[in-house]
């Protein structure tokens, strides 16, 4: 290449040869295999799955607030703007990261049945499976209590600020972005079954659709009064009496009590080690066990080596989800009222084991739960602050619009968490009265060094095997995270069978080769809402930088904290 002074004497040759050195440098710091970039700054990050909710999460971190206040901020916009997928009538978790202390605290803020909701409960109203929607499928939720607890014990601001911008949202309204309007539109013909829900949610009988204002005062009403009266007017006064009268209206269990007694929980995080990287889940009652197990297994296999989406690589993982989730359905429901060998599913000795049954040559169709030895529809959002304090933070209603019932004025609807109980006698599932079911949401955590991640992928049984696809990327393929969500994913929503979905960006080969060992392939989109959508934030102690992800797979964004100008 010539030089700028040998340049001088043959100026247009030179000047061709310069402009085509830059297009090729330009042309190779323009080719890769992610869409977005990171957001990167030494400011704090609102990573959430609508740009609005992170924007005001972004805003508490700019006015002082810490890393948790924003998070309650966000989540609590998130139950404004997408009241499909999670809102006060949710269940919540949360992992919360001190970088002073550099301790991880866990919270489980799921809900109970209502004492009187149990098997014979049903059998008199002609029941003998749990409904998945109405009233019968109701739990207490968990959501209002858990911000109580996080900002109890961590926040630095009042709730009355943190709700203020839900509020404004509720009253002032928003936009619907793209992939609401999609869930909503789909969600139309049940919104009409019940009187309360489609007056508070469809706008002159239809969904509303992209781009249309949509306002729910009945929410900004109801947010006021938790802004004023905290936890406590939600579980023992207005609201409370509001979701109990409309609750017996429906023929359901729940009473006042039922509300008022209800807790929260501290916890302890669950945690493997996965080549170098500890990797954190809550305990059960969620299927974050599931996650680690999975890691257990695909650790026997030398995924790096075979290469990322290789047929081997999912041949192994897809295997090692199918013998985890027989484990997670098996074993897994409240601690309170079973006995759950967690340290057998996590041992590295029941993981050998268990990994001796994946046959990368075939798939298997029909797995069976193991014996490990006995020793003692959601939204995600996350935050890293300034000072590096995170939080990893789930919500949800489970399915959209969780219950489908909307209590009078009260603007959101009661999530549908008991459809996930079951009436087998002896199964740690079984229905009983003040019991948590089987929860699917989780959120991650993971460290090795300096390094932080929170993390989160949601989408019902998808998420623990999306938590073991996003820590294999990082872990294996080293890829950053936002790379780590975008990459094409697979997703087996089922427990039985050899049926398996995979991302149409899985090379046509690999699929081929995966078929003819036994697994049936259903494709899907590009970037497939099947897969969920994550959100992640990463944190470098050495360096103080914090590093923001979003998946292109829902309308989300990770927003930095703006600059303070003085």
């Amino acid at each position: 290449m010539k030089t700028r002074a040998g340049c001088r004497t043959v100026s247009r040759v030179c000047v061709a040869a310069l402009l085509a050195t830059g297009f090729a440098i330009a042309a190779r710091a323009q080719s890769r295999d992610q869409g977005r970039s990171m957001v990167v700054t030494r400011y704090g990050i609102v990573a959430a799955e609508s740009p609005l909710a992170a924007q005001a999460g972004a805003q508490v971190l700019a006015q002082g607030g810490n890393a948790v206040d924003a998070a309650v901020a966000t989540n609590a916009v998130m139950g404004v703007v997408e009241p499909m997928m999670n809102g006060m009538g949710g269940d919540l978790f949360a992992m919360v990261y001190i970088a002073k202390t550099g301790k991880l605290y866990g919270l489980n803020a799921s809900g109970w049945s209502p004492k009187a909701l149990t098997p014979a409960w049903l059998a008199r109203r002609g029941l003998h499976a749990m409904p998945l929607y109405g009233i019968d499928a109701v739990t207490v939720p968990g959501a209002v209590d858990g911000w109580s607890k996080l900002l109890a014990r961590f926040g630095s601001r009042p709730l009355a600020t943190l709700l203020a911008p839900a509020i404004a949202y509720a009253r002032q309204g928003f936009p619907i972005p793209e992939w609401d309007a999609m869930y909503w539109r789909r969600l139309e013909a049940a919104l009409r079954q019940s009187p309360t829900a489609a007056a508070v949610y469809l706008v002159h009988g239809r969904a509303p659709r992209l781009g249309e204002v949509f306002r729910n005062p009945e929410l900004a009403a109801a947010l006021e009064q938790v802004s004023r009266g905290g936890a406590a007017v939600f579980y023992r006064g207005a609201l409370a009496r509001r979701i109990v009268a409309f609750s017996r209206r429906q023929g359901g269990a729940m009473t006042r009590a039922d509300l008022a007694d209800y807790s929260a929980q501290w916890v302890r995080p669950l945690s493997v080690v996965y080549h170098g990287w500890r990797v954190y889940e809550l305990p059960p009652n969620g299927q974050g066990i599931a996650a680690l197990e999975m890691l257990n297994l695909m650790s026997q296999f030398p995924l790096a080596r075979w290469g990322h989406n290789s047929a081997n690589a999912l041949q192994a993982m897809i295997e090692a989800k199918k013998l985890a989730y027989a484990d997670l359905l098996r074993y897994i429901g409240d601690p309170r009222f079973s006995r759950i060998p967690i340290a057998g599913l996590l041992s590295p000795a029941y993981a050998r084991a268990r990994a001796r049954r994946i046959n990368l040559r075939q798939a298997n169709c029909q797995v069976a739960a193991g014996m490990p030895p006995l020793k003692g529809d959601t939204t995600y959002m996350t935050v890293v602050d300034r000072q590096g304090n995170m939080v990893s933070l789930i919500q949800s209603n489970y399915e959209e619009f969780g219950s489908r019932l909307v209590p009078d004025k009260l603007g959101f609807v009661l999530q549908d968490r008991g459809a996930l109980f079951n009436l087998t006698p002896g199964s740690p599932d079984e229905l009983a009265g003040h019991k948590r079911p089987l929860h699917t949401i989780i959120p991650g955590f993971m460290s090795r060094g300096n390094t932080r991640i929170a993390f989160g992928i949601m989408g019902g049984f998808n998420q623990a095997q999306a938590h073991a696809q996003f820590v294999s990327n990082v872990v294996d393929f080293g890829m950053n995270i936002q790379q780590a969500l975008e990459a094409a994913r697979f997703d087996k929503y089922t427990f039985g069978g050899c049926d398996v979905e995979m991302e149409s960006r899985i090379p046509a080969a690999v699929r081929a080769a995966l078929a003819a060992r036994g697994q049936q392939i259903k494709l899907v989109g590009a970037y497939s809402s099947v897969m969920g959508g994550g959100q992640a934030v990463e944190r470098n102690l050495a360096t103080g930088v914090n590093y923001g992800a979003s998946d292109p797979r829902k309308d989300g964004e990770a927003v930095p904290e703006p600059v303070r100008v003085h």
